[in-house]
């Protein structure tokens, strides 16, 4: 119903056994989110069913209780309508719901008791083959005085939706699990990362820690760890050391950091002699999923580069087209952020990002397009490019927005995820192997993503990449 629309009730005595009043709804994947939303029941069983369409008999599914939400409805908007106070309810479920049914619900007066002004009503609920799905009774107040008028103006509701983080996932289903050394699984937040992206046959962890503390976690989430392998180490500092050493030696093709801080990781991966590094600089880049925007969005260095020169930009930039290539994107579209679209001697960005574009022209840059300085206006959005004047086959529909230092980029990561509401999956290149951070904020989804990110970029990569020179 929309805030136009004319709504009437039926006081206690306009009522007459044998009326009646129905409604017809479908069922969409919207509705069942919503309502998950709502209801807070994400129950995966219930959820998982609404896209399977298949429920073991007997089990009463979160979409089958939108059907009884509907009858609610059909009571407190037609019969009796506004001023309706529900006093008990009993319905049987015969069948489920499945996205894509269209339910119809008539309910019928078949009581009145003058006493209590009560009115019960019997309750049908059809699906589109004119299948019984839901029976039962609903015994209500009715309203004592009469209401016509239209109603309030509802509020817009919308869902986040992460569709770009859901076919990344899905991609990974038609590859092999790849071999992951985790650093120091020592909590719930990052085990429970690790052991969502295994079950999703994305990653195949090998557990590196204090094993006693591994188990302990485990154990609190009621998590059998029989299937993976645990590598006991006595710190998270030795952790670190070990994961790094487990992908020296060609056990594993990932680094995932556990719940130790980031710079104990790092600072094994860049050790001369015993880490990870190649003839990359080692560089973070956030695969940002923004609720609306059509595609993947990558921010890069918001991490690791504090101040990069332009020669620390020219690796960061090849990364994230690397990066991109593996992703899916066949020549990726990279915007040189600064404050303005012009070259201004004084904005020391805006002379980085002639010289990237100049060196791509050149060939020491390859793989993707470059365009800046750009404004964020003019790397995302066409129209604003448009009024700017700017023609470019980036403006507008940037891939990669490479930003000018690390404030600019954690700062608009951020931005973009809290105010937003988009989710950031985390990885860092330029190393022997990708290596999924996560932190302690992020979402399920946002680690599962991570996971799966830099999964497809470790089957895209040769086999063995080569180690800086010692």
């Amino acid at each position: 119903m929309n805030a136009n629309e004319i709504i009437e009730n039926h006081p206690f005595e306009e009522i007459r056994v044998g009326d009646s009043a129905s409604m017809t709804r479908a069922l969409t994947l919207d509705n069942i989110a919503l309502f998950a939303a709502i209801s807070g029941d994400d129950n995966p069983t219930h959820l998982g069913a609404a896209y399977a369409g298949r429920m073991a008999p007997g089990v009463v599914s979160a979409h089958s209780m939108w059907g009884g939400a509907l009858i609610s409805a059909v009571l407190g908007t037609k019969l009796p309508g506004p001023g309706t106070v529900y006093v008990a309810q009993t319905l049987r479920f015969h069948r489920t719901i499945s996205a894509g049914d269209t339910l119809t619900i008539r309910l019928t007066v078949t009581d009145k008791r003058p006493e209590s002004t009560t009115v019960v009503l019997n309750c049908r609920c059809t699906d589109q083959n004119d299948i019984e799905v839901i029976s039962g009774t609903a015994e209500v107040i009715a309203p004592s005085q009469k209401f016509r008028g239209r109603l309030s103006d509802l509020p817009e509701v919308s869902l986040r939706r992460h569709e770009q983080y859901a076919k990344l996932i899905a991609r990974c289903q038609a590859l092999s699990p790849v071999a992951t050394a985790v650093a120091h699984p020592c909590d719930e937040s990052a085990l429970a990362g690790v052991i969502d992206a295994a079950e999703a046959r994305i990653i195949l962890p090998l557990l590196v820690g204090p094993v006693a503390k591994i188990r302990a976690v485990a154990d609190r989430m009621k998590v059998d760890l029989g299937r993976y392998e645990l590598i006991d180490v006595p710190h998270s500092h030795a952790a670190a050391e070990k994961a790094v050493e487990l992908v020296r030696l060609g056990r594993a093709e990932l680094l995932m950091k556990g719940s130790l801080h980031t710079d104990e990781l790092m600072s094994a991966v860049v050790n001369k002699e015993t880490g990870l590094r190649t003839h990359r600089r080692i560089s973070h880049c956030f695969i940002m999923d923004v609720p609306g925007h059509p595609d993947p969005l990558v921010i890069t260095d918001a991490a690791v580069n504090i101040y990069p020169t332009l020669e620390d930009k020219v690796h960061i930039v090849q990364n994230a087209i690397d990066l991109m290539r593996a992703l899916g994107r066949p020549q990726p579209r990279v915007a040189i952020l600064s404050a303005v679209e012009t070259v201004n001697p004084k904005i020391l960005s805006t002379l980085d990002a002639a010289a990237l574009c100049k060196m791509a022209d050149r060939g020491q840059i390859t793989g993707g397009l470059l365009d800046g300085p750009l404004a964020l206006d003019n790397a995302v959005s066409i129209a604003a490019a448009k009024i700017k004047g700017i023609v470019s086959p980036v403006a507008g529909q940037a891939d990669i927005l490479l930003v000018p230092d690390l404030e600019a980029g954690n700062m608009l990561a951020k931005n973009l995820t809290f105010l937003a509401g988009a989710d950031a999956a985390g990885i860092v290149l330029g190393a022997r192997v990708p290596i999924v951070l996560t932190s302690r904020a992020d979402s399920a989804r946002a680690r599962m993503a991570s996971c799966a990110v830099a999964s497809l970029y470790a089957h895209a990569q040769p086999a063995s990449v080569p180690l800086a020179a010692e």
